[in-house]
């Protein structure tokens, strides 16, 4: 099994004496499903899973009534071999994006307080979905959490690294010491291999168990498939599936732009890059349908470099990132990860790096923001780090970042006194400007 922070989160909730009923969003196959029914396994005594994605009859059940007992009685009608013991019994209700009315429900199972809920959907945080909107979303009556693929630390624990390794590079990077250079050269592969495998489980485990690439390409390859399968997928009122193909159609068009996109020396994101006489509004919902499914994150330009940096972003003018550099990589040509790996890369290659830390930064539940300006100046990142609006640069190897130091050496015009450049190189600090290698991007944070 592997190890993941999502199972610490729900033992919180569990010790929780008035709890919500738990709603966990995420992407398809981060594993959420494995997590919640590997949780519900240790600490209950009963578990009644519903899938409404499998078991379309099951939809059903919620159409008649949301009075508990009528519910249970139905659940246990059509479910064999399970018992609904109050207090002592979890319900799962997974895939709840295909019945609505489920969801609905967890307000009446909140207010009879008998049964614990955990739901999952990969589809939940698509706008328009489902076209039956018979009931709405119960606010105020449940939780909701996100869960995304594994990060680089759960990459670490899946690859046996110590806590108390874990404890040391903490520790380097808060004091600003140099890791010992075994241990750098070993976390510098590893995070190399980080960038190709990713964090989806099921690819993560095939690498642990194998070390085959070729196998992990083949599984990445397939959950790209599947993700297509759903774009521009709704439910409709009497509950059945159906893809709206001039969607499908659209939002398969953004999402194959995505690695052209990057090419650019100007990363930001253009429509007219993806194909003429195509309305921007369709372009703009095809890449929100990306968003709000967790596939890919924005980040924003910035009018200026000062806090609070939400407040200073300009909405129209973004780049875009896949939220898992292993799945980004796979949209590449085969001989990719050879060249990740043995640092063959060239100009593309900043394309890359870009993106595992937009993926780190996204992983960590950051927005990402940079900055931009027409004369060509431009920074990777902008973060809010130790109070101060920070600048950071990714570099593939160790090459200088002008933009970064031209910025620091006028601070009357840009109020930043504060950077961080992400490099193959161990930690340093001079000149205002923390370097660290491409390892520790996920210790960015306030401590």
């Amino acid at each position: 099994m592997l190890k993941r922070k999502m199972y610490s989160e729900l033992l919180k909730w569990k010790e929780n004496e008035n709890k919500k009923p738990l709603v966990i969003k995420g992407l398809r196959q981060v594993g959420k499903t494995y997590i919640v029914k590997q949780f519900a396994k240790k600490n209950y005594e009963n578990v009644i899973y519903l899938d409404f994605r499998k078991n379309h009859e099951l939809r059903s059940i919620f159409d008649r009534s949301f009075v508990i007992n009528d519910l249970i009685s139905q659940i246990t009608a059509n479910i064999p071999d399970v018992n609904a013991v109050p207090y002592k019994t979890l319900l799962i209700f997974d895939e709840v994006q295909d019945c609505p009315n489920a969801r609905s429900s967890l307000k009446y199972f909140y207010e009879d307080g008998r049964f614990d809920v955990i739901c999952t959907g990969s589809l939940l945080g698509i706008k328009g979905y489902s076209k039956k909107g018979d009931n709405a979303i119960p606010v105020g009556y449940e939780d909701v959490i996100y869960m995304k693929p594994m990060d680089f630390e759960e990459f670490m624990w899946a690859n046996g690294i110590s806590t108390k390794t874990i404890d040391e590079l903490k520790t380097c990077f808060i004091e600003c010491r140099e890791v010992l250079p075994a241990i750098h050269s070993r976390m510098s592969d590893l995070f190399r291999k980080y960038i190709c495998v990713g964090g989806m489980p099921e690819v993560v485990e095939a690498f642990i168990e194998t070390g085959d690439l070729n196998r992990v390409l083949k599984l990445q390859r397939n959950i790209l498939e599947s993700y297509q399968d759903d774009f521009g997928r709704h439910l409709k009122q009497d509950n059945s599936l159906y893809v709206d193909k001039k969607e499908l159609a659209t939002i398969l068009s953004v999402f194959k732009s995505i690695p052209n996109q990057l090419a650019k020396e100007n990363k930001k994101f253009q429509f007219s890059k993806i194909k003429a006489n195509k309305k921007n509004e369709d372009f703009k919902r095809a890449l929100e349908w990306l968003e709000d499914a967790g596939i890919i994150s924005r980040c924003y330009a910035l009018s200026t470099t000062e806090l609070p940096l939400e407040g200073n972003k300009k909405e129209d003018v973004f780049k875009v990132y896949m939220q898992d550099s292993g799945l980004f990589v796979a949209m590449l040509e085969d001989g990719t990860y050879a060249d990740i790996l043995n640092g063959n890369l060239l100009i593309y290659k900043g394309a890359i790096y870009e993106n595992i830390i937009a993926d780190v930064f996204s992983k960590m539940n950051r927005k990402l923001y940079y900055y931009y300006k027409e004369s060509g100046l431009e920074i990777d990142f902008v973060t809010r780090f130790k109070g101060k609006c920070t600048l950071i640069e990714v570099k593939a190897s160790n090459s200088k970042a002008k933009a970064l130091t031209t910025i620091l050496e006028n601070y009357d015009r840009y109020h930043v006194d504060s950077a961080i450049k992400i490099r193959e190189g161990n930690i340093a600090f001079k000149e205002n400007v923390l370097y660290i290698p491409h390892y520790l991007a996920f210790l960015i944070q306030e401590y």
